[in-house]
């Protein structure tokens, strides 16, 4: 922690943290790279998982004037959260796709059709993480100017700072409102339907019912949004879900952060499958040999 606030401590604070964040990085890289799955992603999952020790020690030392009720209620709460992230990761939208048949070197080739998977979720965890740095800004702000000499923006930025705090409704409510709106913005930037639609032309697929082209690129916006809006409303449900488990269960140092959950699940799975596709790849070396 950095007490001071002279220029020689606020920059070697600015030092620190960006060296930390490159040597991330490069560590990350490397366990991409020689390990398994994405190195940034498992980063963070260890720092998650790293601090469950100390938070379940805390939760145990105030057991005893807990109800049980509100531990049971945690518990449920937390499966089903964790079922339910599952779900909606896994969930998909299958459109079917047809390929014609094409003559290419005097052999008959194409043809057979197959689907195009549209996730539910194709945003991940980045329209959280967008939102929470935007929603943390104004509370940022605020305690910066309480330390100003003009008592009345100090004044203001102390009373803001007291309505929008992480257990207020003005702070979820926007926080939701955020989500939402990034998750909208993110999937646009990934899932470019226009030129998935022109790849499905180039390579002679098309959607059955709908032409090739423009058309499909609009039936393709057409079903991205729909299946965007329950993985938004999803990610909005999941970044306001830790406010909701302490007001209802009373626990405040055990909290079921959404956020977390979320990036620990998405790793195993992602961890999951990528072990899979190497035993798969080991099957079919033994195969060819």
């Amino acid at each position: 922690l950095v007490t001071a606030t002279s220029p020689l401590a606020l920059i070697t604070l600015l030092v620190t943290m960006a060296a930390g964040s490159i040597f991330l990085m490069w560590l990350g890289e490397n366990l991409t790279e020689y390990g398994l799955g994405n190195g940034i992603s498992l980063l963070i999952f260890a720092g998650i998982v790293g601090r469950l020790p100390v938070t379940f020690l805390q939760t145990q030392a105030i057991a005893s004037t807990v109800n049980p009720a509100s531990i049971l209620a945690f518990i449920f709460m937390g499966l089903a959260v964790v079922y339910a992230i599952v779900a909606i990761d896994e969930a998909k939208r299958q459109i079917p796709v047809s390929y014609s048949r094409r003559i290419r070197g005097g052999k008959d080739v194409g043809g057979g059709s197959t689907y195009l998977p549209i996730k539910l979720n194709n945003a991940g965890v980045i329209p959280i993480i967008f939102a929470i740095a935007l929603v943390l800004a104004p509370s940022m702000l605020a305690g910066l100017l309480k330390n100003v000499g003009n008592p009345v923006i100090a004044g203001f930025a102390t009373r803001f700072a007291a309505f929008f705090t992480p257990s207020s409704l003005p702070y979820n409510l926007f926080y939701f409102v955020m989500v939402v709106a990034f998750t909208y913005f993110y999937t646009a930037v990934v899932f470019d339907t226009d030129k998935i639609a022109d790849q499905l032309k180039q390579n002679g697929g098309y959607v059955p019912g709908i032409r090739p082209g423009k058309e499909t690129a609009k039936y393709l916006s057409y079903i991205v949004k729909r299946t965007t809006l329950a993985g938004a409303l999803f990610l909005g449900a999941i970044a306001v879900l830790p406010s909701l488990v302490q007001g209802a269960t009373q626990i405040t140092t055990l909290t079921i952060g959404g956020t977390s959950i979320l990036i620990v699940v998405s790793v195993v799975l992602e961890t999951y499958r990528k072990m899979q596709s190497y035993q798969v790849a080991r099957s079919y070396d033994s195969f060819i040999r």
